[in-house]
This record gives C-alpha cells, sequence and structure tokens, in this order.
C-alpha cells in the first residue's frame, strides 16, 4: 500500500507541476494562487514564484518516492521528512489564504497530499 500512496502523491505533484506550468504560460487562473491577488493571469513576478515552485514541487514527489523504496532513489530519510513538512505548510498556507476560490481548492487538494506524505513517513519507518 506504501507503494500506492507514494505514486498518488507523485503523480498529485506533477499535475500540480502543470497547474504552474499553464500560470507561467498565462492560464488566467491568477484567482486560484498566491492569496488570490491577481485576477486573470499572473504578473511576471507571480509567474517567477510559479516557477521557484516547479523544482520544490518534484524534489516532494522523488522524495516521498525514495521514502517509499522506490527502486533507484536511495535519498536519505529527511528528505521525505522535508518534503512532508512542505506539503502540510502548503495545506496551512492554502486553507488561511484570503482567496476563497484558493482555499476551495487548494486547501483540500494540499490537506490530502499532506496525508499521502504522512503516510508514506509513518508507514516506512519500521523499513528502514
Amino acid at each position: 500500500m506504501i507503494t500506492q500512496i507514494a505514486h498518488l502523491f507523485a503523480t498529485g505533484c506533477l499535475a500540480i507541476i502543470f497547474f504552474q506550468i499553464a500560470l507561467i504560460a498565462g492560464a488566467p487562473l491568477g484567482e486560484y494562487t498566491q492569496g488570490g491577488q491577481h485576477v486573470g493571469a499572473l504578473p511576471l513576478r507571480g509567474r517567477i514564484i510559479a516557477a521557484i515552485s516547479i523544482p520544490i514541487l518534484l524534489f516532494c514527489g522523488l522524495a516521498i518516492l525514495s521514502a517509499a523504496g522506490f527502486p533507484g532513489l536511495d535519498w536519505p530519510r529527511r528528505a521525505g521528512w522535508i518534503a512532508l513538512a512542505v506539503m502540510v505548510i502548503s495545506a496551512i498556507l492554502n486553507w488561511i489564504t484570503p482567496s476563497k476560490k484558493e482555499r476551495a481548492v487548494w486547501g483540500p487538494i494540499m490537506l490530502v497530499m499532506a496525508g499521502f506524505a504522512a503516510h508514506v513517513m509513518i508507514a516506512s519507518l519500521g523499513t528502514n
């Protein structure tokens, strides 16, 4: 089960990366991100923030896959804990954002992502 949850987590990270790519490309989704400060496409600063989130999401996905024992990934266990912390912080920030749209969409998604990461990290405690 740990492997399947890790795969779901990594798939979620990829989906969020595609959302960030859409933001960078100018998709009119500003109300759903970064506090909902911008209606329509994000300005350059917002697009840069979206671009910065991509390697963070890649790190998180790979760290959780490694913690689940995915072949070819042998990262230090702390990488998975860092990924979990990033997801918990993201969930909190998405639940307290002033943007109702961002809260409604990303609050639940990030809570589930944090739950997936927590499951993998707790379940993998006895494996290494």
